[in-house]
């Protein structure tokens, strides 16, 4: 039986509108890219016209419609003319506005005007399924992708840690020739968007599809609007572009997000029509099909698969820097998200069901043979498969500008360069790190070497500032990794103390990072010991080993200088820092305080902090607790789309999820006194931090316990009663307004 009969949504009745639509225009014979743009585009807008007219006979006008999880309405129609749309009486003249630009002459500007028309077709089409209930519903097909998936992957492809965005419809020659093309675009990190015949092609090769792989099979037909409503959303969360600036928008797309398109087998109106809206976006269009006429740059014909990708990736200006990885798997983002479960792992490492540890080291010149990767042990091949065993990872790293500040800046990439390896899976750190590694990682050929091959060459490409010679351990002995981590162990709590002695009022100069600026670029983050950046990745310790990696990259050194005011947490050389690499948009910032002048949100925050008046304190949300109301009435989606982008708002603010437990967390406030709702997810992640920082304040062992959490209920009308109950101590504190 056909995979694609487990989920059918363009069969019988959307399928005879959509031959509804095509008669009416009438057959025409295209001649050209411009004829069958200007075609594809009136049948598109047909198609929604008579879906909508359906639509509203059977709802009314007042019927509200919307994609799932997300803050920006219909994307596609927010981000282009800014009209957030909720009901379904709001269309129709949405649909007549765009009709108009669909004309002749059959010239450039025309064929993207009407491309651009049969985008804004197409989002009304798919929020009509949505209304019907005719969206996907079984693995892999995607559809909408949320803003929780734009959060997860969004970023990244704005600051091109993912190189670029691949949009790929239509058919391949075989579905041998599918899988070449996807695994190449997935060995270069790209993020993959796929529409019609080609998924089930892939589907029948077993190619690894879905959110965690950033290969989106979103579904067939219109449904590719999907990678441009992403597209634009992007612009909209991280470029801090308003919605309705049309002019902008297209420029962020052009530059900021490296799109292409492949369109694999039969060229039709409507697809070149939509591809012409790509086009609209400075996206280029790369067929295999051989045309008549070409448009150079734009849209153009290249049928050899084995160069295919690395021409449209030249077309786009996408060019990657080389590093080998010797190892016999694929290598890239697109498999950062992967999970291995029990049932495809041969065997795994640590996380608490075997002892395992990863130790960074910095060592002198005469203790390490560079490149050298030793294993001490049985190698993974010859352990009991299906088991937990012991692992050791040791890597003992020489450079003339290293510091052993570094080592756990360096030992925290250990975990992204593992996960970069297609079957491989790996989570936490230090002696809590989990492995685990798959059947199929196995039949290709790896073995526990590769480990050490896969860090040496990501250790010295990543940071060659520091990095000169790398020397990496293997230990699989169970006798002699128990001995080694007690050694590790000793580190790790020199380290800790280091760290717990650095505060705000010990250091003479704080860090900026300006890493968000390439999509908003008004943002900017201070980084202090005792406050994490909002993305919870980088420390002041991480700020101090970037910038003397690189000292003229996004962290630079702001000396403390003249305190403005001390509770607060506002100093003049800190304001003149953030008013100047604001762009001129931000005065200042005050770091302690989350009513007046609180800093500003970029996008990428793991929580968000929010005032809650009625309860006189603050509620925390975050993006593993994404879809989950709050009492402030707002989803973290929402929410994220009032702080982030750069802007400045008192009372809202986006934070890193471990400055809850810092002593300066709102400290001008009330500090965590004032937090009276979380989810009781960032409740277990905080543990026991949690509960010893409540007890060195004061508020009591069971301060934690009067904390609600959306088992006691996500409205203030279902939290005040239960804080009232345990006598939370923001009931009686001050006003904060």
């Amino acid at each position: 039986m056909s995979t694609l009969n487990v989920w059918e949504p363009r069969i019988t009745e959307f399928d005879k509108i959509y031959d509804e639509a095509v008669k009416a225009y009438g057959d025409r014979p295209p001649v050209g890219l411009f004829r069958k743009a200007y075609d594809g585009a009136i049948i598109a807008v047909s198609y929604a016209e008579i879906l909508l007219s359906r639509a509203l006979r059977e709802y009314g006008p007042d019927q509200e419609i919307g994609y799932p999880d997300t803050a920006y309405y219909l994307p596609v129609i927010t981000a282009l003319s800014g009209e957030k749309v909720t009901k379904l009486g709001e269309l129709p003249p949405i649909l007549n506005r765009i009709r108009s630009q669909i004309k002749q002459p059959l010239t450039f500007e025309n064929a993207r005007l009407a491309g651009e028309a049969t985008l804004y077709a197409a989002e009304i089409i798919e929020v009509l399924h949505y209304l019907d209930k005719d969206e996907p519903k079984v693995e892999p097909w995607t559809g909408f992708l949320t803003d929780p998936v734009l959060r997860r992957y969004g970023i990244k492809l704005v600051d091109w840690t993912i190189p670029g965005q691949a949009v790929i419809l239509g058919r391949a020659k075989t579905s041998k020739h599918a899988k070449q093309i996807v695994d190449e675009l997935m060995s270069k990190g790209m993020m993959i968007f796929l529409s019609d015949e080609i998924i089930e092609q892939l589907l029948e090769e077993d190619v690894k599809m879905g959110i965690d792989y950033i290969c989106f099979p979103v579904g067939n037909f219109t449904q590719v609007v999907h990678a441009v409503n992403y597209a634009l959303r992007a612009g909209l969360a991280f470029g801090g572009i308003q919605p309705g600036r049309r002019a902008e928008q297209r420029d962020y797309q052009r530059r900021r997000v490296r799109a292409f398109v492949l369109h694999l087998g039969e060229i039709d109106e409507v697809k070149v029509a939509a591809e012409f809206g790509a086009i609209f976006l400075g996206f280029p269009v790369i067929t295999d099909q051989e045309l008549d006429e070409e448009l150079p740059d734009w849209y153009v014909s290249h049928p050899d698969y084995d160069d295919l990708v690395k021409f449209a990736m030249e077309l786009r200006g996408i060019k990657l820097t080389a590093i080998e990885i010797p190892i016999p798997l694929n290598y890239g983002p697109a498999f950062e998200g992967e999970t291995i479960r029990k049932e495809d792992m041969y065997c795994e490492f640590g996380g608490g069901r075997s002892p395992a540890f990863e130790l960074v080291r910095m060592v002198g010149l005469d203790e390490v043979e560079d490149e050298k990767v030793e294993l001490i042990g049985p190698d993974i091949d010859q352990l009991e498969p299906g088991k937990a065993h012991p692992l050791g990872i040791v890597v003992d790293i020489y450079g003339r500008k290293m510091q052993k500040d570094f080592e756990g800046v360096l030992e925290r990439r250990i975990h992204y360069f593992i996960n970069y390896a297609e079957g491989l899976w790996h989570v936490a750190q230090r002696d809590m790190a989990w492995l685990r590694v798959a059947k199929d990682a196995i039949a290709k050929g790896f073995r526990a070497r590769h480990w050490g091959d896969l860090l040496v060459a990501k250790f010295k490409a990543e940071f060659p500032a520091i990095v000169d010679r790398v020397q990496v351990t293997i230990i699989t002995d169970e006798e002699l990794v128990k001995e080694r981590l007690q050694m590790a162990r000793q580190i790790y709590a020199e380290r800790d103390a280091r760290m717990k002695g650095l505060t705000d009022d010990a250091v003479d100069e704080f860090y900026s990072c300006v890493l968000c600026q390439s999509f908003a670029p008004n943002h900017v983050c201070v980084v202090t010991p005792e406050r994490v950046g909002l993305c919870g990745a980088v420390s002041w310790l991480d700020a101090k080993a970037s910038y003397e990696i690189n000292p003229t990259g996004p962290n630079q050194p702001i000396p403390k200088g003249e305190c403005l005011d001390e509770v607060k947490g506002r100093w003049k050389t800190v304001d003149e820092y953030v008013y100047k690499a604001s762009n001129r948009n931000i005065d200042g910032v005050c770091l302690y305080t989350l009513l007046e002048m609180p800093m500003t949100s970029c996008g990428c925050f793991e929580a968000i902090m929010a005032l809650l008046p009625e309860a006189n304190g603050v509620i925390i949300t975050t993006r593993e607790s994404s879809r989950l109301m709050t009492p402030v009435g707002m989803t973290f989606s929402t929410l994220a789309g009032m702080v982030g982008g750069g802007v400045q708002t008192p009372g809202f603010m986006g934070i890193g999820r471990s400055y809850v437990v810092s002593r300066k967390f709102i400290a001008a406030d009330g500090g965590l006194a004032r937090v009276v709702w979380m989810p009781k997810e960032l409740k277990e992640f905080l543990g026991e931090e949690l509960r010893k920082r409540a007890n060195e304040l004061g508020l009591g062992e069971d301060f934690v316990d009067k904390i609600a959490d959306e088992t006691v209920g996500t409205s203030i009308e279902e939290i005040l009663p239960f804080l009232e109950q345990k006598g939370h101590p923001a009931l009686s504190m001050e006003p904060l307004m």
